[in-house]
């Protein structure tokens, strides 16, 4: 069975342990996906499962995707993503829910895209101190000397300078899975997890 699963993330809310203690959580609406194909080591080196998630107008695919889709009986679903395997691997065309891999109390790692910020200083993007706030420092945010002198004459790469913040893949590992509604297909992860409400995020057993 899969590891793994597409989903979107909803929202943060909050649940009540059995001591009274607030637990905050990230909604997560997770599955149905559909298994659009396996891989194997004999036919493409490795062995994985490829997931299809979220339902979509057949408009909006191109052509190889809604091939690869119909031939296996799929409808068309705009995500396609690859999950390590546990065990036999289901048959191609079959639906997994959450909970044919998940349970609570679960340790899972989320991935997702975070949060776009556009082009950002360095004081908000790598947490510089800044200069002086006084009048006349001419300082004030700027990110200061970076040169290292005549030799070599010039920056090195890798230096922390202004630039596009956000938008780049990220990982949160070690969330609890604090709650499952299997009827609605959502999951309550402890903690939070990165990108906007709606976003698509996949979601691991450790």
């Amino acid at each position: 069975m899969t590891r793994g699963l597409i989903g979107r993330k909803i929202g943060m809310s909050h649940v009540y342990a059995d001591n009274g203690d607030v637990i905050p959580v990230t909604v997560l609406e997770v599955g149905p996906c559909s298994v659009s194909q396996v891989k194997t080591p004999e036919k493409d080196g490795y062995l994985s499962i490829q997931l299809a998630f979220g339902d979509v107008k057949e408009s909006s695919l191109s052509k190889p995707e809604k091939t690869h889709l119909q031939k296996n009986g799929i409808p068309p679903k705009r995500h396609l993503k690859e999950f390590k395997l546990d065990g036999d691997a289901p048959a191609v065309g079959s639906t997994i829910n959450i909970l044919d891999v998940f349970k609570e109390l679960d340790t899972v790692k989320v991935s997702g895209i975070t949060k776009g910020k556009g082009f950002q200083g360095v004081v908000k993007r790598h947490g510089h101190h800044g200069g002086p706030s006084a009048h006349g420092s001419r300082f004030h945010r700027h990110p200061g000397s970076s040169g290292a002198g005549t030799t070599p004459a010039r920056i090195f790469k890798g230096m922390k300078y202004p630039g596009r913040m956000g938008g780049l893949n990220n990982t949160v590992k070690n969330l609890k899975i604090v709650k499952i509604l299997h009827d609605k297909n959502i999951l309550l992860v402890s903690g939070n997890i990165p990108g906007h409400n709606k976003s698509l995020i996949t979601i691991e057993k450790i």
